[in-house]
């Protein structure tokens, strides 16, 4: 039994592989793989009457697994330095106008037509607005320099900052004035740690000899972020910063108390930790969305009554990056397609507790719009790189004419 397992994650972490290495030429993301495996794995242990265990409780865990490394990721490639503060504003006010924006837009519908509390409306809607960085990095890996960059930039600060918005709209039990101050204090105690503790483990990790060094780091990372938690700290802020300060370490050479740190040495090791959490990252999130679709039920992906939520959802996510995009004098395609929902939309519903629940904003809604979302932009980049292609075309043919 043991042996079957461990070779059926072998073949299926390398089947995950070849979906990654092919997505720049299938031009098809690879979640959609994933997840239709996990189905099609689910459909034939039932056909056959193998029995395989209950997935559902490990899924939280990846899922926090995923996140925590996609955001670790994600901001150790933000580079902070004067030529990027153009990109780096410009992401962060329509990742975040994006999160906000929708959020307001869709808590004010279900507050006059359904009279659902502000704090309850919010909590469910947060999730649906926030795009899955999982799923765009990769997708974008055959846009040009700038665009892929963008995505980069964008996808990873609106995890962090839908994220931060999803933990303040669940903190305490009502939004008020003096909760917002509260949450604020514990947001600003939450950077004084964090400063504090990756400034140490950025050190440690340029002066630890042992051969294990990157392991004991990831760990070290896991723990914090999850005793945090436990105190209703907003724990992301810790990965943010974490991820900065490795990712932007040579801006710290002037410094005065990190004077004595070897920073050649110290940039070698931050790059070969890059490339640590890039792997872990991968298999992370490999097997979620392979587990994913296996506890995925038919019924929920072709759920007709759910359609119509879903559909709008959809409808309101690109209208507002349309918009955003337009207001920012960002070229439009293929950028506009590139709003996939995924593994955070996941864990921050699976982190709803059931008394804050709409009822009708169910798994259904979640699994649609994830699909639709990934699909609409797999179509897009499709239509978008033959484009390009057929302009590159035109250009050398001038170029042979003149």
């Amino acid at each position: 039994m043991a042996e079957t397992v461990i070779i059926s994650i072998c073949v299926l972490l390398l089947i995950s592989y070849f979906f990654d290495i092919t997505t720049k030429f299938t031009k098809i993301p690879s979640v959609i793989l994933l997840l239709a495996i996990g189905w099609v794995i689910n459909q034939i242990s039932g056909l056959s009457g193998f029995v395989i265990p209950d997935l559902n409780v490990i899924l939280p865990i990846l899922g926090t697994l995923g996140l925590i490394l996609i955001v670790l990721e994600g901001s150790l490639e933000l580079e902070l330095n004067h030529s990027k503060k153009s990109l780096v504003a410009r992401t962060l006010l329509i990742s975040t106008s994006s999160v906000l924006i929708m959020s307001a837009l869709s808590t004010a519908w279900l507050y006059y037509e359904w009279d659902i509390p502000i704090r309850e409306g919010l909590i469910n809607v947060i999730p649906f607005c926030i795009i899955s960085s999982s799923i765009a990095i990769p997708s974008a890996v055959n846009l040009s320099g700038a665009k892929r960059e963008f995505i980069i930039y964008e996808s990873s600060l609106s995890d962090i900052v839908g994220v931060i918005f999803f933990n303040f709209a669940t903190f305490g039990t009502a939004i008020t004035l003096s909760g917002g101050f509260h949450f604020i204090g514990q947001f600003l105690l939450m950077i004084v740690i964090s400063i504090v503790a990756s400034l140490i483990l950025a050190i440690l990790l340029g002066k630890i000899d042992h051969h294990i060094k990157y392991g004991p780091i990831i760990i070290s990372i896991i723990l914090i972020y999850e005793i945090s938690k436990i105190y209703h700290l907003p724990a992301l802020i810790f990965i943010l910063f974490f991820g900065l300060v490795l990712g932007n370490i040579d801006e710290l050479r002037g410094v005065k108390f990190l004077k004595n740190v070897r920073f050649t040495r110290l940039t070698r090791e931050v790059s070969l930790f890059k490339d640590v959490v890039i792997e872990a990252t991968f298999v992370v999130r490999s097997l979620f969305f392979l587990v994913l679709g296996f506890v995925l039920e038919t019924d929920d992906i072709i759920n007709v009554s759910s359609l119509e939520w879903s559909v709008s959802i959809v409808v309101l996510i690109f209208v507002v990056r349309f918009f955003l995009l337009k207001i920012t004098k960002m070229e439009v395609q293929p950028l506009v397609f590139i709003a996939p929902r995924g593994l955070i939309t996941i864990l921050l519903f699976l982190a709803i507790i059931p008394a804050d629940k709409i009822p009708f904003l169910n798994q259904s809604i979640i699994i649609q719009v994830i699909l639709m979302t990934t699909i609409i932009m797999m179509i897009g980049v499709m239509l978008s790189n033959k484009k390009d292609e057929k302009e590159k075309l035109v250009d050398s043919v001038e170029e042979v004419t003149v």
